[in-house]
Parts: C-alpha cells; structure tokens; sequence
C-alpha cells in the first residue's frame, strides 16, 4: 500500500491544474508610461499577458527568483513590487523610498536589497514577504547595487565616492567600507566572474576596480586618460554598466560623452583599441556565444542600433530598428536579440545571425526587457 502511495505521489505534477507553465522561456517587458509589465513567451514570440499596478515605472529595473516564478519589480517611485508571472499578479509592494534607482537578489534568493536616491542608502527585504531586515543610510544617492557571491551586496554613493560591501549571512549584517572611488560614480557593474567590481566615475576620466577576491580590495584606476586630446560633447544620456560587455578577454565600455567604445584588456587594464561609433553608447552587451557587441545610443540618435566584432573592434552592422530604442535583452544561448522601441510602442526580435527582423509585438512605451534567464546569473 504505502509503495502505491509514493508511486502515485511521484506521478503527481509539482504544478497540479489544467494549464501548466513553463518559465525557462517567459520574461517581462517594462511598460514605462502605464505602470505595467507586457509577459511574453520566447518560444511563441508573442505577448501573453499584461500585469499593471506598478506605480511609477519611468525609469524601473527588475531581477527574478531563483525559481524564475517571481520578479521583484524596482520603481522610480520607491516602489518594490513582487510579481507572480505563473498568476500575472502583484503579489506584494512597498513604498520604500521617496526614488529608488535599482535593487538585486541574494544569490541564495531569500534577501531583495534596494538602492535608493532618496533618501539615499540602502534597504534590504525577505524576498518572501517583502519584510524590512535591515536599513543601511548613506550621505547621497547610492548607485550601482550589486550581489555578490555569499549573500553579499556591493554598492557605491554619487555624492561621496564611497565603496561599501554588506554581508547579510549572519543575524546581523557586517558593512564594510572598501575605499574611495572617485568623483561622481555613476553606475557599477560586477564582472561576470563576480570578482571585480567596476565602477565608472562622472566627476573626473576612468573607471575604478576593486577585486572583490582580495580580502582586503583596494582602489585601482584606469581610463584616467582617455578623451583628454578632444572635446567632450553634452551627456544626453549616463551609459548603464550592467549592459558593459566582456568578451574576448576584454571590457567593451562606453566613453561617457564621446561617441566611441573603449576597449580595456581585463588583466592589464591597459586600453586596448577604439571605436568610433554612432552616437554615446547608453548599453554595450555581448551576443552570447559570438564575439560580437551590439550597441544602442542616447537621443538624438537613438534609433540605431551597431554591431561590432570584438576581435576587429569595427562596426559590422548598423540597424535602424525604429525610434527611441532604449533596450536590448538576447536570448539565452544568443539566437535572437529582442528590442525595445518606445516611440513605436513595440518590441522587435531580430536573429542575430541574418540580423533580420523576425516579429514584433506591440508594448506601451516599452523600456527594459528582461528574460528569466537572468535568475541564474550573478550581478544582475
């Protein structure tokens, strides 16, 4: 009897119900001007549902549980919202902030950290239920919230300069600051080995690493010299770092106020080549398994997308897809780049191969597009 019992309990789906859902190939689009989230299906290439709700989504990031079933949603409003993609429902939301700039997932996904412009400093939740566990000030905005390996999170203060790493595996949380910087960061990225946290500077040239392997990480500049032969032009736009690419044993980064890449050897640091480019790159993201880079730029000129080979470091491609494209999202073994058009109210999904268009799918001012595939991969 007891032998009957485990064998029909073994043949009961883990998700009981008529409808039954995969996530390995759903993801959300952020709609920006309604507040809401587009779920679309990569494998249909189509929208599934909307879920709306969200407050203000102007400028609004999101990350997944280790599960891929619930996204945390971070809002420009300070709004944390925890999504169920399986029921399409807002299932919890704070207002934690009067503006947050971003957040990220433990890598055990029990903790969802916030970084906030005001009041500034850091905010840490229990992912389950979106509970306050610990609040952590900070003199300025903080930018550039990161997780780190070992229930860690890494961030730096625009107003100050200054580097801290919190550790949240104990009862209570260990601050520590790493150093200084530089003046103005802007925005920081962890590589995705989740050793070195690079963090690009506004107030003066370069970028600082910090090797997070060190037990005792120290500041080391580079870039310090870039662009100092030429004039800078208006920043339209500050350029994103978590869409920065490594590729090829390389750092494909933006050259805040110039139109160009800057290619950084990862061990020396040592600039490596430029290219001239379309515009000011805002993202620069890898094509999975390629060596290839896509790159999309700041208004004015923000209805092109390029293409570049790592190896050349020369333009391959340029696209037009349409107007104010914002974002790019690949696949996960790089078949296919899905991108956002904000004018056109539509996401357009190219094959990275032929780089032809392949189908649209109408989005309210759509912005970030964020595949859950990202629930497994550290730093974002």
């Amino acid at each position: 009897m007891k032998r009957l019992c485990l064998l029909a309990l073994l043949a009961t789906p883990l998700w009981a119900g008529d409808d039954l859902t995969a996530t390995g190939d759903l993801g959300l689009v952020i709609e920006r001007a309604t507040g809401s989230l587009v779920l679309v299906d990569r494998s249909d290439r189509a929208a599934v549902g909307r879920i709306e709700g969200l407050g203000d989504l102007s400028h609004a990031s999101l990350t997944y549980s280790p599960d891929e079933r619930f996204a945390y949603v971070f809002g420009r409003d300070g709004g944390l919202t925890k999504v169920d993609i399986l029921t399409r429902a807002v299932v919890a939301r704070t207002v934690q902030a009067g503006n947050s700039i971003g957040g990220a997932i433990s890598d055990d996904g029990k903790l969802v950290a916030v970084s906030n412009y005001e009041p500034g400093g850091v905010k840490v939740f229990d992912a389950d239920t979106l509970a306050l566990v610990a609040d952590i000030p900070a003199e300025g905005k903080t930018i550039g919230l990161v997780d780190v390996p070992g229930r860690r999170f890494a961030w730096t203060v625009w107003d100050t300069g200054e580097v801290f790493l919190g550790d949240f595996s104990q009862p209570e949380p260990v601050i520590t600051p790493l150093g200084n910087a530089g003046k103005n960061p802007f925005d920081a990225v962890l590589t995705d080995d989740a050793r070195t946290y690079l963090i690009g500077l506004f107030g003066e040239k370069g970028v600082t690493a910090f090797d997070l392997w060190d037990d005792h990480p120290e500041p080391q500049k580079f870039l310090t010299d870039y662009g100092k032969d030429g004039e800078d032009m208006p920043v339209y736009k500050m350029p994103h770092l978590q869409g920065w690419a490594f590729t090829e044993g390389q750092y494909a980064l933006p050259a805040v106020g110039r139109h160009e890449i800057l290619w950084v050897d990862r061990d020396s640091q040592e600039t490596t080549a430029t290219t001239p480019v379309h515009g000011q790159p805002v993202f620069i993201i890898a094509q999975p398994a390629s060596p290839y880079v896509w790159v999309n730029f700041a208004t004015p000129l923000n209805d092109t997308v390029q293409v570049v080979d790592s190896l050349s470091h020369e333009v391959v491609a340029t696209l037009t897809p349409g107007k104010a494209i914002l974002h790019m999202e690949f696949a996960p073994r790089g078949a296919e780049v899905w991108i956002s058009s904000r004018d056109d109210n539509k996401v357009l999904i190219y094959d990275t191969r032929s780089r032809e268009k392949l189908a649209e799918i109408p989005a309210e001012a759509p912005s970030g597009i964020f595949f859950t595939a990202r629930a497994h991969q550290t730093g974002l």
